[in-house]
């Protein structure tokens, strides 16, 4: 009986590693798809426009998509690494498995949301990716990286991930809203502008505090804040609150990340 319950976790072992290793090439085919590279539309130029670095006030400048690179370098490392055999049987990565799969998925489901106009059906995908992501970084949490590799590559990634879609999320909600010419209930542009973006830098702080001062989410978070506010200053869409905003977002941000590092090494 033991021998067949460990045949069978082995089994469920590798199927795990290969699934994780198809959905990784998933994600960055997808990645292709979206680039324009592979025939697709570009997501800035897809749903006439509407994910444009000048769409809303909240659009990040395009240079700051290039952080995708690293993160779907980052997850293709990944990919490799859970599959080596130290990986196979360690508790953390059947913890972490299954859930970095369906954020590879719902990546890619994301960018087919975008290339087929279905601009609407985008926001519930960007939300479950991000409670997904979430759920990936309270696990790391609680179940420490195997060596210092580990640590660079799964919650290195993992986290950078995480806080880039912290921001794509309210890129992505605006984008809908502002095609869908949502009123504002009163509020003008940039009133709403300097209110995402201040819940944006909350959530950054929260995950700050939460995450003991990880480095990776603050890195990405901030990287998109900033470049929302670079677009707001030199871009074709301008709002001096936006910008503003933005830079006291990232500078709030990577004070509380900073202090909250420095206390955990201390204590």
């Amino acid at each position: 009986m033991g021998q067949q319950t460990s045949t069978a976790q082995q089994t469920n072992d590798r199927a795990r590693q290969i699934v994780v290793a198809v959905s990784a090439v998933v994600a960055v085919v997808g990645s292709f798809i979206g680039s324009g590279a592979a025939g697709g539309t570009q997501i800035q130029n897809a749903s006439n426009g509407a994910l444009a670095a000048d769409a809303t006030l909240i659009a990040p400048g395009g240079s700051a998509f290039s952080i995708w690179s690293v993160i779907y370098l980052g997850l293709m490392a990944y990919a490799v690494w859970q599959f080596l055999p130290a990986q196979k049987t360690a508790p953390r990565h059947r913890l972490l498995g299954y859930p970095a799969t369906a954020s590879l998925l719902l990546n890619a489901a994301w960018i087919l949301s975008i290339q087929f106009d279905l601009l609407w059906l985008s926001v519930p995908i960007i939300i479950a990716l991000l409670a997904v992501l979430a759920r990936i970084f309270v696990l790391m949490l609680h179940n420490k990286p195997l060596n210092t590799l580990d640590a660079v590559i799964t919650d290195g990634t993992m986290g950078l991930y995480l806080g880039w879609v912290c921001v794509a999320t309210a890129a992505n909600i605006a984008a809908v809203l502002v095609a869908s010419d949502f009123g504002g209930f009163g509020l003008n542009a940039n009133a709403w502008a300097v209110v995402v973006l201040a819940v944006a830098a909350a959530v950054g702080i929260a995950l700050a505090i939460y995450g003991r001062g990880r480095l990776s989410p603050t890195a990405s978070l901030c990287w998109g804040l900033a470049w929302v506010a670079a677009a707001r200053l030199n871009g074709d869409l301008l709002s001096t609150p936006a910008a503003i905003a933005a830079i006291v977002g990232v500078v709030v941000v990577l004070a509380v990340t900073v202090t909250t590092r420095l206390r955990a090494s201390r204590g």
